[in-house]
């Protein structure tokens, strides 16, 4: 079998499976699993998946840059919006985490909600600004620019001293294996300090990010109370994050 030919048989089980191991690969294609671990970082370095010990999984979604991916799936992130949005409740202290779908989240958060909301987002405090009711919290740091968001020790320092009640939290990629993660290794501990700060975390993920994997871990998926998805996402791919106790919310 050529390389090439490797490789598609490679995509075309990971496609299927969700996952592929090396030595199954090797066993299957008959090749050493040193040429499978060629195969792989190849592959990994093309976009096309994620490498993982033994093995791959599906890649995290290509990052476009922020102004762009706010035209992204508007209906989808419309409806994840406002479902997680009706979780806050008044008199509440909510970290609301950067990306395009938790600024829907600001944007409809109702208007007689008094609460406090502290992120490292300028747009979503930009957003905020006008409501009448609502206590914002701008954090510190160095501009991440392609989120948006601010990064580095100077946030995870400022986020020591938050007891929020909840944590809106963007995704890059959720995996019933990997847990959480994301492209960047600033916004990881960004998002791990926000998650060990909150009593509740929400995790917003459109269907493309579910069973996907980014090379920076944040945490388990145990660290996530609830997920709010698309209605298009089916039972099968949801199992194994009601089976951990999160509750799955789909909008």
């Amino acid at each position: 079998m050529l390389t090439a030919e490797r490789k598609r048989y490679i995509l075309e089980e990971l496609g299927r499976h969700g996952k592929v191991l090396a030595h199954e690969l090797s066993e299957s294609l008959g090749v050493s699993e040193d040429t499978i671990r060629r195969d792989l970082r190849d592959l990994a370095a093309d976009g096309l998946l994620q490498r993982v010990h033994g093995g791959a999984l599906p890649s995290a979604p290509a990052s476009a840059p922020y102004a762009a991916r706010v035209q992204q799936a508007p209906q989808a992130k419309l409806a994840i919006a406002r479902a997680a949005a009706q979780l806050v409740r008044s008199g509440q202290v909510v970290l609301l985490d950067g990306g395009t779908t938790n600024l829907q989240v600001a944007q409809h958060l109702p208007p007689d909600l008094h609460a406090t909301v502290i992120t490292h987002s300028p747009p979503i405090a930009v957003a905020l600004a006008e409501h009448p009711r609502i206590e914002v919290v701008l954090l510190g740091g160095r501009l991440y620019k392609d989120a948006q968001v601010a990064v580095g020790a100077a946030t995870v320092e400022e986020l020591r001293s938050v007891r929020a009640d909840v944590y809106m939290l963007g995704v890059s990629s959720l995996h019933p294996e990997v847990g959480i993660s994301t492209q960047d290794l600033e916004e990881a501990h960004v998002k791990r300090a926000m998650i060990m700060s909150a009593g509740e975390v929400v995790a917003l993920a459109s269907a493309e990010k579910l069973g996907t994997a980014a090379p920076y871990i944040v945490a388990p998926l145990t660290e996530i109370t609830h997920l709010v998805t698309d209605t298009s996402v089916p039972d099968e791919t949801l199992a194994p994050y009601r089976d951990l106790g999160i509750t799955v919310i789909q909008a």
